[in-house]
């Protein structure tokens, strides 16, 4: 059913439960994975700051690579074929566009699961892929309770 999984991360624990369940639905289907990170210097751009010895969209395109690096290295580990990417631009349509680019069949990305006024207010990078991109999201929430609290 999916040939190509895009998952996209930042190194959070969102991302890398995303990860954790694309890999496995890759390995299920036979899929490749395909793991993308955006280094996003935001408004300032890639300037240098007093006292930098690089400048800050240097130091983010190797944390990014560090990311994708990690999560191939989980997915080969478990059998899986898969392949890494670090892009510059913002982040949900630079997922959308790559998604694009590789013809992915399905996006497994993370989200932070807020909900009410703040999300309605901020959105974020997993809204608006799921609201504009014409490729299946599953999004993967991460419970951020500890272990054995009852739901009120």
């Amino acid at each position: 059913m999916f040939d190509r999984i895009l998952v996209p991360t930042d190194g959070s624990e969102h991302a890398e439960a995303a990860a954790a369940d694309a890999i496995e639905l890759a390995a299920d289907q036979g899929a490749t994975l395909h793991v993308i990170s955006i280094a996003d210097p935001g408004p300032l751009g890639d300037v240098r700051l007093p006292g930098d010895a690089a400048r800050p969209g240097e130091a983010l395109r190797e944390r990014a690579a560090e990311f994708v690096d990690a999560v191939i290295e989980r997915a080969e580990a478990a059998g899986v074929d898969a392949t890494g990417t670090v892009r510059e631009g913002s982040p949900p349509s630079t997922i959308l566009e790559y998604a694009r680019e590789i013809d992915a069949d399905l996006i497994v990305m993370g989200t932070r699961g807020q909900g009410g006024l703040h999300r309605m207010a901020v959105g974020s990078v997993a809204d608006h892929v799921i609201r504009v991109g014409d490729v299946r999201v599953l999004v993967v929430e991460v419970d951020d309770r500890p272990r054995g609290e009852d739901d009120e």
